[in-house]
């Protein structure tokens, strides 16, 4: 955190504040004339001003005026006299925080200062916000025609719609358009307008002024003043209510607009951008999204494709979030083996990109061993994707009526009390089969489940393909996709009969 800044030409007001804010463990560094504090910010920034109005040479009030052309989201308090009301108010038209009256009560001066703190700090989250987003990932056709898009609207100021499921990455895409934009040195401000409670939502995104309603002691700026130059993203737009779509509409129209409880009217320079997981074309339909504003947004339209839309980009996202997780937590970044890749690949994944990175960051926590296998991954996954989940070996898929066709004839079973048929193979995969099995040998307690389960399924696997290939060794091992060697000494583990050395 940046230090606090003091610029008084009173040593003894100095002197009072550094060592009160000293006793709260904030840093701070004095000034003793407003021409001093200006050469610094040529080298530098704090985090809060602290600046009386009366000094020798530059007023407190044009150190004022310099900071907000430079730095607008930086707090500044006015030190003032009862004697300089006026003087007051030029600074709350100036930007201004706050105001302290001299002579003032050291502790609501700390009090003051925490808060312009908070401000600020909040501020400083916003604009750091864009500098620390991921990079867009996907090589899938439809995150394609995604990049092409960001790329002809590059060059653009226009208003976009995103549109996609939750937790597709319409927020990566906002930044994207921002980042490649004209805009791009100036910040990028996000807001989920579904998550600020309705009464808050007109302040958040307009500010108001000091004393607007209960509660509010300071004026405060909004966000359309925190992205002035910059983007606005706007998520969730469906569910901003009738009365602020009004405002807003009137921003995208003539772009002013009112602080709340204020009367001056504000001129804003901010790109919208606005997104959404509804169907706003049915929100206008049902009177709950007012169809002026939708055609003020849906200027440029961008679909973002769902993770089931572009799963070929699992593996690539999955190794993305692990190397970030394991970088967050200072720990070796674990490995998915084949088998555990393959089984997210094919998961449905409703929550999207934002789902697959906290499967994860969960991954990264509790998986054992470096190497993550699909038994290492959440329980309630195994349990609800796996009987519609298809192992591959190689370029082949293992389908679950195709297994069981081969095995038909009684050449085959994934154990005691489970036999193959047509109508088996149409019903049920030969997973379920295998969980039916294995769920029966567990509540008999019986040893060695693993084993003997592990032998069987080899054994099938050897058979089927023996029996493919006349009994030809070599060809089988070249179908199963293992070595010479490896399926002799199978065959000779396991006791199979009918292979021939070729």
């Amino acid at each position: 955190m940046k230090p606090i800044w003091i610029v008084d030409d009173d040593e003894s007001i100095r002197w009072v504040l550094e060592k009160a804010l000293a006793r709260e463990n904030l840093a701070t560094q004095s000034f003793s004339s407003a021409r001093d504090a200006m050469q610094a910010l040529e080298s530098g920034t704090p985090q809060v001003l602290v600046s009386d109005i009366r000094m020798p040479g530059a007023s407190g009030l044009e150190l004022l005026q310099t900071i907000k052309a430079k730095h607008p989201g930086i707090p500044v308090i006015i030190i003032t006299a009862f004697s300089d009301l006026d003087s007051a108010v030029s600074a709350f038209q100036g930007g201004a925080f706050e105001y302290l009256a001299k002579p003032f009560d050291v502790d609501k001066a700390v009090e003051l200062i925490r808060r312009a703190l908070e401000e600020s700090l909040r501020e400083t989250d916003v604009e750091q916000s864009s500098a620390n987003a991921p990079e867009i990932l996907g090589q899938a056709p439809a995150m394609q025609d995604v990049f092409r898009a960001i790329g002809r609207l590059s060059q653009s100021n226009v208003t976009v719609l995103i549109t996609g499921e939750s937790g597709s990455g319409k927020e990566l895409v906002a930044r994207a358009l921002h980042k490649h934009s004209p805009r791009a040195a100036q910040p990028f401000v996000a807001l989920n307008t579904a998550a600020i409670p309705k009464d808050l939502l007109e302040s958040e995104l307009f500010g108001h002024e000091r004393g607007a309603f209960t509660g509010a002691q300071a004026m405060r700026r909004g966000r359309f003043e925190q992205a002035e130059g910059g983007t606005l993203f706007l998520d969730e737009i469906g569910d901003m209510p009738l009365d602020l779509q009004t405002r807003l509409l009137r921003v995208l129209s003539d772009g002013h607009f009112y602080r709340v409880g204020g009367h001056q009217s504000l001129k804003a320079n901010v790109r919208v951008i606005a997104a959404t997981h509804q169907n706003l074309e049915h929100r206008v339909r049902e009177g709950l999204f007012r169809e002026d504003l939708y055609h003020r947004l849906n200027v440029i339209r961008l679909r973002l494709p769902s993770l089931r839309e572009r799963n070929e980009d699992i593996p690539i996202l999955a190794r993305h979030f692990l190397t970030q997780s394991a970088r967050q937590l200072g720990v070796e970044a674990k490995r998915l083996s084949p088998q555990a890749m393959q089984f997210l690949s094919q998961l449905e994944l409703p929550g999207n990109v934002r789902q697959l990175e906290n499967l994860c960051n969960w991954i990264t926590v509790m998986a054992p061993g470096q190497t993550v296998e699909v038994k290492d991954l959440p329980q309630d996954l195994i349990e609800e994707r796996s009987s519609n989940f298809q192992p591959t070996h190689g370029h082949g898929h293992i389908t679950s009526s195709a297994a069981p066709a081969e095995a038909h004839g009684g050449h085959g079973s994934a154990g005691a009390g489970a036999s193959y048929d047509g109508d088996a193979g149409v019903d049920r995969s030969w997973i379920s089969l295998l969980e039916t099995e294995a769920a029966q040998m567990l509540a008999e307690e019986r040893p060695e489940v693993m084993d003997i389960l592990g032998r069987q399924f080899e054994a099938t696997l050897i058979k089927i393909a023996l029996k493919h290939t006349h009994g030809r060794k070599n060809d089988a091992a070249v179908r199963l996709g293992i070595g010479r060697n490896t399926i002799t000494r199978k065959i000779q583990e396991l006791g199979i009969g009918g292979a021939e050395d070729d």
